[in-house]
């Protein structure tokens, strides 16, 4: 049995390779979309929506999870989450069409909420309480570079093997180091200590107006988010953009977005993920501002960037912990898990909504209503600092 105690860092260094990894073999249609298509028979667009639907089914499955979390820890579910991943690889690996394709990323979303992301944010939380804000922070630092790192192992290995046998070594990979450090390497549960002659106290009941505004902030930021940041460079284009340019300031983002977490990083233990959340809250509908008022001009369009990017790598941080604020370990599992319903249906609908927006109605539509998301979400935002404090009193 693995000790229940370890290092922070070394949980911390375990966690971003098993992220990491989960994170950059289920990328495969980024670097693979052609070949499946060609391969089984499938639009690219059909292809690219194994993605969707591993979000979709990850969303669906997560809420089932949540007093399997508070049961038996975050330690099990993601041991659990790495088997689960084996056969969906294999099904990947053994399509002949849409069916089987689609069945292996269903598979992978089942594998998906148990062990990415939510689960890592609920075991780091068992572990630490609200001062895990800084290692999730960390955690999130590592793991946005997941494309970078696999999307050239997947482009290599597919061009050697062929993507069949490449997605087959991602499934024994699961097997072989994610399942290994997940069950040996993390740490149990610490149960709470029970003083003799004292009666356990019960379980806190989730409040549910901080889970409503919760909710509220986390799918309409991240729909505008993962949205607008898939359509970035389409977007920039339909605004007079050259194609070099489009392509170039849309990669910016992702430094941006890094530089954000960095700084969140280094002062998060001066402020909690709520001021995190509220600061970002403001920048966003700032800076899709800048381009309604001021139009697609050169100082306009770097503005945008400059605070959008900033904004959006804040405020991925914020939408992990500021759950934290609110409740305690068994009850930050619960809504962790219940929050990422519509989280991912957000995410998974967000980008072929914009795109469609994009190309019917132009720039100005797509704008206006990322706007008015985030203008929504800044006063849901607004009503959490005082619902914190009328429970402060």
């Amino acid at each position: 049995m693995p000790p229940a105690q370890r290092s922070i860092f070394s949980i911390l260094v375990i966690l971003s390779i098993t992220q990491l990894m989960g994170w950059g073999t289920i990328s495969l249609p980024a670097v693979l979309g052609e070949q499946f298509a060609r391969d089984l028979g499938i639009s690219l667009p059909g292809a690219f929506a194994g993605t969707a639907v591993m979000l979709v089914v990850s969303g669906f499955i997560s809420p089932l999870l949540s007093s399997v979390f508070v049961r038996y820890g975050a330690r099990l579910v993601m041991s659990a989450g790495s088997l689960a991943a084996v056969p969906g690889f294999f099904l990947l690996s053994m399509a002949s069409g849409p069916l089987g394709y689609y069945a292996g990323w269903v598979v992978l979303g089942v594998a998906g909420a148990c062990m990415l992301s939510v689960a890592t944010y609920i075991l780091l939380n068992e572990i630490e309480g609200p001062r895990a804000k800084r290692s999730i922070g960390a955690l999130m630092l590592v793991t946005g570079l997941s494309s970078s790192i696999f999307w050239p192992i997947t482009a290599g290995l597919s061009g050697m093997f062929g993507w069949r046998t490449t997605v087959v070594i991602y499934g024994v990979s699961m097997l072989l180091i994610c399942f290994p450090l997940h069950y040996y390497g993390l740490p149990l549960r610490r149960a709470p200590v029970k003083i003799a002659g004292t009666m356990e106290p019960p379980t806190r009941p989730v409040s549910r107006l901080p889970f409503v505004l919760l909710t509220c902030v986390i799918m309409l930021n991240g729909f505008v988010s993962w949205g607008i940041s898939a359509i970035i460079i389409q977007l920039l284009k339909s605004m007079g953009v050259d194609d070099f340019w489009a392509l170039w300031i849309g990669s910016l983002l992702g430094v941006l977005q890094a530089f954000a977490r960095v700084l969140d990083f280094f002062g998060g233990a001066r402020w909690d993920g709520l001021a995190t959340g509220l600061v970002a809250g403001i920048v966003l509908p700032l800076s899709f501002l800048s381009l309604i008022v001021f139009g697609p001009t050169d100082w306009s369009i770097a503005v945008f960037i400059l605070l959008y990017g900033t904004a959006t790598g804040a405020m991925a941080v914020a939408r992990a912990t500021m759950p934290l604020v609110f409740y305690d370990r068994e009850a930050f599992a619960r809504v962790s898990s219940q929050i990422a319903l519509p989280a991912n249906l957000a995410g998974a609908a967000a980008p072929p909504a914009l795109a469609a927006i994009l190309t019917s109605m132009g720039s100005n539509a797509v704008l206006l209503l990322a706007l008015s998301f985030t203008l929504i979400a800044l006063g849901a935002l607004l009503a959490l600092v005082r619902t914190r404090r009328a429970m402060q009193v």
